[in-house]
Formats: C-alpha cells, structure tokens, sequence
C-alpha cells in the first residue's frame, strides 16, 4: 500500500470587496481533516491550508502533488469562491484574489490540471466545494458541471463538484453573527464517512463512486437545490475510507401492539424569491413585507426560467404524518390498532398549500446578488419532517443619481465658474441628507472629488458594518 495524503484548502476570508466573505471553509477542513486523519476511518496524512494568499496556496499544490509513488492516493479538497473569467475559465479565489487579475492571484483550474497530470500517483481525488451563489459582481458567476468536468479531468482521476452556499442567514428577528459550520456538500461528505452510510454494497470500505451516490442522495433528500457533479476516469476501484461503525439496527422487542404507522420524515424544499431593492434602500436599509405566493425562482433550472410551486406548510389536522388517528381494533380486544387511513384534509401528504407574509429585515450594505436565508421559512417537509429554509435575493435596482462600485458610490454634480476657479463648499444631496462638500481650486470639468466615508456601509459576513466607503464626485463646470 503506497502513502495515503489529503491536502485541504479553505478560503473564506478575502482582501477584495468583491468576494464575499464565506462562513463555511474554516469549518469544512477541520471536520473533514479529523475524518480523513480517523485510523479507524481513512487514516490519511492531512495538511491544512486556511485563507493563503495565492502564491502560498499554489506552492502547496506544487509540492503535494511532486515525488509520488504509482501506488499512493492523494485527496486535494478545494473550499472557496468559484469564479469565471471572460473566457469561460476557471478559477478558485484566494485570501488576495483581485477579479481583474485572476491569472497571478487565484488557482487557475489549468495549473491544477498541470500539476496532477505531472504526478506518478495513479490515483487522485479532487473534492470542489466552491460557492456559486449569486454573491458575485454581474459577469462574475460560475457555474458547475461543463467548466469543472471538462478543465480537470484525465486520466486516473475522480472529481465530485458541488454547486453554492449562502453568506448570510436571518434567524428569528434579528440578523446575527453566524457560528462556522460545514457546508452541505462537504456535510454530506463528512457524513457518509464517520458513519459509514456511504458504504452502498455492504462490504465495509467506502470506495469513491459510493461517496458520490451518498452525497447526490443525501443532498437530494435534504431538499437542497444544487446537483453535485461526478467525473471519474480512475482504472481501478479506489477506496476513501473504512466503515467505522455497523450500521445494523437492532431488533425492537415483540410487542403485541401494532405501532402507529410511520411516515418517512424529510426536510421540506428551500425556496428562492427576488426582491427588487433600491440603492436607497440598499443604503439605509429596511424591514419589507413579502408576499409568498406561487411563482417561485425555480432550483431545478438555477434561475433560468420560473416554476409554479405553492409553498406548503404542515397540515393542521394530522400533524403532517398524513395519517387519522387510529381506533381500537374489536378482534385483538384494543391490543392492536387498524391500519389508519390517510388524513381526508391534505390526502395523505401531511401538508397543505400555503400563501402567506412574512417581514424581512434588509440591513444596510447589502449588494446585488446577495442572499439572506430565513431558516425553516420554506415548504414543510414530508411526513411531519422540519421546513426547508426561505432565500431572499436581492437585486439591486439602478439609481438616477449615484452609481455604485463595491462601498464606493459615483455621482456628477454641477458648479459654478467661480466655484471652480476659488474653491469652495457645495451642497450636495445624498442618501442621507443634505452633505458639504468640499472643492478645492483650480479645478476643471470632469475632475473627480473624493469625500471620504460617505460611500455605502461595508457589510461583512457576521452581519456587522465595517466602515463606510467613499462618495466620489466628478464637477460639472457651468459656463458663463
């Protein structure tokens, strides 16, 4: 048996504005290093590379993918933003990343391709867990699948990809800092190792094409609209890991009464809705009231196209098992019941359509694209089980008079000869009021003016202001 190596990478901290911040990364590699590195589970050496900038990032990749036996197996897990360039190309952000320079600050997907096909190892597993959610400038979306598939495949090599994540959550009434979890796909990943689920036919390893039908179910059944993507050219079965655990259930006692029949409980569906925004809005922020009704984004087309779907929530009269209660059965004298019938108010669904309001707090920052996820505010589950959860995205909608780049807001304004010539205070209207601006001398038209700390508010990942960018404003020169 040659050397068995992991090398996770997590990015969810970035310089540029661009990129939001993602809560899941730090998470992902420190609950799938402890599975991988588990002797009763992979027994993989593990390396962690958290938040680098992209020189570091790439060196690690470099190095881990050099001086390999034909006989090891080597894991490289990928937790970060997925982003394209104008060709199509694929890139995976880094700590630095700047979208306009992806080549020489970001893992291009080409030199990922380059350093595995270099290796001797004749088996590698690539995990991609990048965020393609919407959080991107426009022009900035990835999307899985065809870019991933087609950039890193070859030979002796699996891939398994995984669509996006969300930034933000509103729980309750309030907007909160949420605590690091992993993401779904690299959940489902950490779930069918630990306890042994992935393990499809039985034998007690958890081989990799197993991994991915576990993952594709679980992300299925959990209501999550995302399809993980599976490439695999590998000639031989390889295996991740043990079954640490027996999965075997054990017998329940003989009992002569005739438990209530039970339905499968699932999650229930999430839902996406868009919620038009004005940059006034956007600036200041507001509580608004949404109107749920059928016409939903739809999760099966990633937006493309709109499907009618009711939200649901459970049924009142059954509990949302689907079922009437049960009566006494007369030849067993009470001890056993009949089988009971499905519930005649929602026939049998244990759920009922539902159109209803509901009041979304939008703090101020918000950028276009951005998601605020309402927990268990979506369709009710199956079979009494928990609501999905409610994504509200935001478009944001141009303004007459302010233009807007990351924090920074863009405005032309008009003065006078005099003005221009001896410097002077203007007044100028903002989303805040009436502000002073300051023009120095000497100035000609199409100067710009910056005047620090009035751009929009800067809204980092925990849900907190962090500062203010800065309102830029380009003169006019009236003519006499």
């Amino acid at each position: 048996m040659g050397i068995r190596d992991a090398l996770l990478i997590a990015t969810g901290a970035y310089s540029s504005e661009r990129l939001a911040e993602l809560r899941s990364p730090a998470a992902d590699v420190v609950e799938l290093g402890d599975v991988l590195a588990d002797p009763t589970i992979g027994w993989f050496q593990t390396e962690q590379v958290v938040d680098a900038p992209a020189h570091l990032a790439t060196r690690a990749i470099e190095k881990f993918f050099r001086n390999r036996g034909t006989d090891d197996l080597l894991v490289l897990h990928i937790s970060c933003h997925g982003v394209k360039d104008d060709d199509g190309l694929l890139y995976f952000a880094c700590a630095d990343t700047d979208p306009d320079l992806l080549a020489s600050t970001s893992i291009p997907a080409g030199f990922l391709h380059a350093q595995m096909g270099r290796s001797r190892a004749k088996s590698i597993v690539l995990l991609l867990d990048c965020c393609f959610s919407g959080a991107f400038v426009p022009g900035m979306k990835a999307t899985a699948g065809v870019d991933a598939k087609e950039q890193l495949a070859g030979y002796g090599r699996a891939v398994l990809m995984a669509t996006g994540r969300t930034e933000y959550a509103w729980e309750g009434n309030r907007f909160r800092e949420l605590e690091p979890e992993p993401s779904r796909f690299t959940e489902a990943i950490i779930h069918g190792l630990r306890t042994g689920e992935a393990d499809r036919d039985g034998d007690g390893r958890v081989a990799v094409d197993e991994l991915y039908a576990h993952v594709y179910e679980r992300l299925r059944e959990a209501g999550v609209k995302q399809t993980p993507q599976w490439s695999s050219e590998l000639v031989h079965r390889v295996y991740l890991a043990n079954r640490a655990i027996s999965l075997q259930p054990e017998r329940p006692p003989q009992t002569r009464v005739r438990p209530r029949p039970q339905r499968r409980a699932r999650r229930g569906d999430d839902a996406l809705v868009m919620v038009n925004l004005a940059m006034h809005d956007a600036f200041t922020g507001k509580t608004d009231t949404i109107r749920l009704e059928q016409t939903i984004t739809c999760g099966e087309c990633l937006g493309l196209g709109t499907s009618a779907v009711s939200l649901v929530e459970r049924c009142p009269h059954c509990g949302g098992d689907g079922l009437q209660a049960g009566e006494d059965c007369e030849p067993c004298n009470g001890f056993g019941t009949l089988i009971d019938n499905p519930c005649p108010h929602c026939a049998g669904d244990g759920r009922v359509v539902s159109r209803r309001s509901i009041a979304v707090k939008i703090p101020p920052g918000l950028t276009n694209g951005m998601r605020i996820r309402l927990a268990e505010h979506g369709g009710a589950g199956p079979g009494g089980g928990p609501a999905g959860d409610l994504y509200v995205e935001i478009n944001e909608l141009p303004d007459d008079r302010f233009e807007r780049t990351g924090a920074d807001l863009y405005c032309t304004t008009q003065i006078s000869a005099e003005t221009a010539r001896n410097g002077g205070i203007i007044d100028l209207e903002t989303f805040e009021g009436i502000k002073k601006i300051r023009i120095p001398a000497k100035v000609k038209s199409g100067t710009t003016v910056r005047a620090a700390g009035l751009g929009f508010p800067r809204l980092r990942s925990s849900g907190k202001v962090d500062g203010r960018g800065d309102l830029m404003v380009t003169v006019d020169v009236r003519k006499r």
